[in-house]
C-alpha cells in the first residue's frame, strides 16, 4: 500500500518535482510530532506511562545516538482511539505550528508552485498531522507516516514504509514513475542524514537548517546549504 495523502486531488502531472521534508526545514526547530505529544500530555491523552515505554524501547533497539526506533513506533499511540486524537491535529497545526513556519521556506514553496512543479510534502511525520498543513499551504500530495488501525484503536505500528532515509528516496522513486516526474529536473529540501538519499537522487539539492553533520554531507557532495528562519 503506498502511503500517499491526497489532500486535494492531483491535477495534470508536471515534468519537474518540489520534495520538501517538513520538520527543520519549513517549521524550525524541534519535530511537528515531538510538538504534538506534548499537546496530548498538556490535555492528558498522554502520560509519564506512554514517555516511560518510548524510552525503554528506544534503549532496547539502539544503536548508538539514534533515534531511528522512535520514528518506527509510536508506542504513545497504542491502544488509543484515532477518533480521540486526529480532531485536534487542525486545531494543534493551526495554533502551534503556523506561527512557526518559515517565511523563507514559505516563499520557496510559492515560487515552485507558481512554476507549475509538483509539489510534495516529504516527511517521517504522522500524516493526520501533515494534511492541515498541506491543506493551508496547497501542496496536493503528501508522502507521511500512517500509523497502523486495527479494531478502531492504533496498534503502536506503521502501517507503511517510514518516509525516512532509503524509505524516502524508494517513495519518491515510485511517484516520479507514477506522475511522470523527471528526477534528474526536480528539486529536494531536507535537513538531516535522513533526507539524504532524496537529495542525492534529484538534480536540484538544497539542505536547509543542516543538522547531525549535514553541513559536511552537502560540502561534500557540492550541494547549496540555506538557512531558513
Amino acid at each position: 500500500m503506498r502511503n500517499f495523502l491526497r489532500v486535494q486531488e492531483a491535477g495534470a502531472p508536471h515534468q519537474v518535482g518540489a520534495f520538501f521534508d517538513v520538520d527543520n526545514t519549513l517549521v524550525p526547530g524541534p519535530a511537528i510530532e515531538l510538538r504534538f505529544f506534548h499537546h496530548l500530555r498538556r490535555r492528558g491523552l498522554v502520560g509519564s506511562r506512554e514517555a516511560a515505554r518510548s524510552l525503554w524501547h528506544l534503549v532496547r533497539h539502539l544503536p548508538p545516538w539514534s533515534v531511528q526506533p522512535l520514528r518506527e513506533r509510536k508506542l504513545y499511540l497504542e491502544g488509543k482511539h484515532p477518533s480521540a486524537i486526529e480532531p485536534l491535529a487542525e486545531g494543534f497545526i493551526q495554533s502551534e505550528i503556523l506561527p512557526r513556519l518559515s517565511q523563507d521556506g514559505v516563499a520557496a514553496l510559492e515560487a515552485h508552485q507558481r512554476a507549475g512543479h509538483f509539489v510534495v510534502f516529504l516527511t517521517g511525520s504522522l500524516d493526520f498531522l501533515i494534511a492541515p498543513l498541506a491543506h493551508v499551504l496547497e501542496v496536493k500530495t503528501v508522502l507521511a507516516a500512517r500509523p497502523e488501525r486495527t479494531n478502531d484503536r492504533y496498534t503502536g505500528q506503521l502501517a507503511t514504509v517510514l518516509p525516512y532515509g532509503e524509505g524516502k528516496r524508494r517513495l519518491v522513486e515510485t511517484l516520479a514513475r507514477d506522475e511522470g516526474l523527471t528526477l534528474r529536473h526536480s528539486y529536494a529540501y531536507g535537513d538531516s542524514p535522513g533526507d539524504t538519499e532524496t537529495l542525492a537522487a534529484v538534480g536540484h539539492p538544497t539542505v536547509v537548517n543542516p543538522i547531525r553533520g549535514m553541513s559536511r554531507i552537502a560540502r561534500r557532495n557540492g550541494w547549496k546549504v540555506v538557512e531558513w528562519k
